[in-house]
């Protein structure tokens, strides 16, 4: 469904992201991990058209789409959430879910009954007509999802849909991103925390430095000396190795 290949990306003096080649199969979910500062919300940016590429290609549903705008590519059915929710904190739960809505219908009504399902499916049945400033955490991690969903998309990236959230939240979240798949949305996530990746991708890429060191299962990338390197600092698969 989305081919990347060789996208490239500097900022002043530093390479946020070297020539990543990147696959995601229709129907399943695939990880991007790595590091702080590894280029993993670059590498998205520039996938769903929020940073224009210095070079390399997107190819979603076997078009090319490297460089279009980011409505342009939401209205071809990829869409992103963000690490740092930003309900449009004036409207109510409802009203944020019917923005998405809205790129695909002009019908209010539409919309309107579009919204509230979604709402009552992820959860957020309740708190519809609240304020979306007044969620928790959690609760606007849903709404960033709900509202994603409502653009109808084919390929959803979700950004740290888990960050801040305490065991329990992760353990609902987790479970709402398998009924987003179980809808045929497919999805590529970032992620750190690891029983999340584990329990939810078939397939894992792992960046450090901005270029891409790893691939494989979830077991296999955490058996792997690079990702151990990358993560725990220089020497660091040697010393588990001979204390393990």
């Amino acid at each position: 469904m989305l081919e990347v290949r060789g996208l490239s990306k500097r900022f002043g003096g530093l390479q946020a992201v070297k020539s990543v080649d990147l696959d995601v199969a229709e129907g399943g979910i695939t990880a991007l991990i790595g590091p702080n500062g590894a280029g993993k919300t670059t590498s998205f940016a520039m996938i769903a058209g929020f940073i224009r590429p210095d070079s390399g290609r997107v190819v979603f549903r076997g078009r090319d789409i490297t460089g279009r705008r980011a409505d342009q590519i939401a209205a071809a059915g990829m869409v992103r959430t963000f690490q740092i929710t930003q309900p449009f904190a004036g409207l109510s739960v409802m009203e944020n879910i019917r923005v998405g809505a809205f790129l695909r219908t002009a019908d209010p009504a539409e919309a309107t009954e579009r919204a509230r399902a979604l709402g009552a499916e992820l959860g957020l049945g309740a708190f519809l007509d609240r304020p979306a400033a007044a969620l928790t955490v959690a609760g606007r991690k849903r709404l960033e999802v709900a509202r994603a969903l409502a653009t109808r998309p084919g390929l959803l990236l979700l950004d740290e849909v888990m960050a801040g959230l305490n065991p329990s939240e992760v353990n609902e979240i987790v479970a709402l991103i398998r009924q987003v798949r179980e809808r045929g949305v497919t999805i590529l996530l970032i992620e750190h925390i690891m029983q999340a990746v584990t329990a939810l991708a078939g397939d894992v890429y792992v960046l450090a430095e901005g270029a891409l060191i790893a691939r494989g299962t979830p077991r296999e990338i955490a058996e792997d000396r690079a990702v151990i390197e990358a993560y725990l600092g220089r020497g660091a698969a040697e010393r588990m190795t001979r204390h393990g």
